[in-house]
């Protein structure tokens, strides 16, 4: 039988590889409020690992490592991974990221599982949605919700 594992903080933890990661972790502390919480850079200013804080979660990033696989989504056409924050006003936190250099994806608005939220794109390629709790909503009326919205209702 293995050891138990001893879990400090959050048990999980995204990792985001950037096209320049200096330039990330400028936007995400303009945009989010993000705190760097440390950095490992080259001497040539290349950013191998950092990680930023925001609100109670950490973020790590890197710059590209392609012989290691580690690319960027500018280098792969793309990310699928989008990120999650919840915010105390989410028209405040979409309009914040949007000067920092955010584009709108979807405007901000109250949505059927009982959240406001909008969605940005950052410059390094991954989608951020910033929501705002307003209703605790089951999953059966949920369901209901997005049944009826998918019925045009």
């Amino acid at each position: 039988m293995a050891a138990k594992q001893k879990v400090l903080g959050q048990t999980l933890r995204a990792h985001a590889t950037v096209h320049d990661a200096k330039a990330a972790l400028a936007f995400y502390a303009k945009a989010f409020g993000a705190v760097e919480q440390f950095r490992l850079s080259e001497p040539s200013g290349k950013v191998g690992h950092a990680e930023i804080r925001i609100g109670d979660s950490v973020l790590m990033l890197n710059d590209e490592y392609p012989d290691f696989g580690a690319k960027s989504p500018a280098s792969v056409g793309g990310s699928p991974v989008a990120f999650r924050i919840e915010v105390a006003d989410a028209d405040a936190a979409v309009d914040r990221a949007v000067k920092a250099g955010a584009t709108v994806v979807r405007p901000v608005q109250d949505e059927f599982y009982g959240d406001r939220m909008g969605m940005v794109a950052c410059p390094f390629g991954y989608r951020w949605s910033l929501a705002t709790p307003k209703e605790q909503v089951s999953p059966a009326e949920m369901q209901k919700r997005w049944t009826k919205m998918l019925a045009g209702g």
